[in-house]
C-alpha cells in the first residue's frame, strides 16, 4: 500500500497494476492527434488569422483543408468545427454583406456587421450548425477580432483561439502577446500558437 492513500492527495495505487498491464500488452493503443486549431491576433494596424490545414474524423482525412474563409475584401474568418458548416456560414454572410454594401454605397463592410449577421444566424440554429469562428478585419473604425461560438455568443478581444487545440495555442499567445505588436511579431506568435495546438492536441 502506498503511504499517500492514507493521507489523501494523489493516489498511486494503480501504478503497479498499470506497470503489469504494460508488460503484457505489447500493442498499447496510442493517442492520435486530430482536431482543429485556429487563432487570431490584433496587431498595430491590422489583424492576423491562422489555422492548421487538417480535416479530421477518426483520423486525418484531408491534409490541405482551407479553414480561412473570405467574408469581405477587408474581412476574413477562420473556422473550426464541421468544414462544410464553416464554409457555408462564411458564404452566406459574405453575400449578405455584399448586398448591404450595394444598398448603402459603402466600399468597406464593418467588422461588427459581419459579426452580427454571423451570430444571429448561429443563434437561430441553437448550436446545430457546428461552426466555431474567429472573424477578423480592418474597417474605417479600426482593427477588430471577434470569436463566435457555435451557439452565437461573441466578444471583441485582442486575441482568440478556437478548436480542440485552443488551450495549447492560447498558452503561447497569452505568454507572448503585448500591445502594439508589429505585423512580423504577430505572424510569428500566430504561427507558433498553431504549431502548439497541432502537436499538443489529442
Amino acid at each position: 500500500e502506498f503511504p499517500s492513500s492514507k493521507y489523501g492527495g494523489f493516489d498511486d495505487s494503480n501504478q503497479l497494476r498499470n506497470m503489469e498491464l504494460s508488460k503484457n500488452l505489447s500493442n498499447m493503443p496510442k493517442a492520435r492527434q486530430t482536431g482543429t486549431t485556429i487563432c487570431g491576433l490584433v496587431f498595430n494596424g491590422g489583424v492576423v488569422l491562422g489555422a492548421d490545414t487538417r480535416a479530421t474524423g477518426e483520423q486525418v482525412v484531408d491534409k490541405n483543408c482551407k479553414k480561412l474563409h473570405y467574408v469581405a475584401p477587408n474581412i476574413y474568418c477562420a473556422g473550426a468545427g464541421t468544414a462544410a458548416d464553416c464554409r457555408m456560414v462564411a458564404r452566406s454572410v459574405s453575400s449578405q454583406l455584399e448586398l448591404l454594401r450595394l444598398e448603402t454605397g459603402q466600399t468597406k463592410s464593418r467588422v461588427v456587421s459581419a459579426t452580427t449577421l454571423t451570430r444571429r444566424h448561429l443563434f437561430q440554429h441553437q448550436g446545430m450548425i457546428e461552426a466555431a469562428l474567429i472573424i477578423g478585419g480592418v474597417d474605417n473604425v479600426g482593427a477588430y477580432l471577434y470569436p463566435i461560438a457555435p451557439h452565437g455568443s461573441t466578444d471583441s478581444v485582442p486575441f482568440a483561439t478556437q478548436g480542440s487545440g485552443m488551450l495549447a495555442a492560447m498558452s503561447v499567445i497569452e505568454s507572448r502577446y503585448k500591445d502594439n505588436l508589429t505585423e512580423e511579431e504577430a505572424v510569428q506568435i500566430c504561427s507558433d500558437a498553431i504549431l502548439a495546438g497541432v502537436f499538443n492536441d489529442l
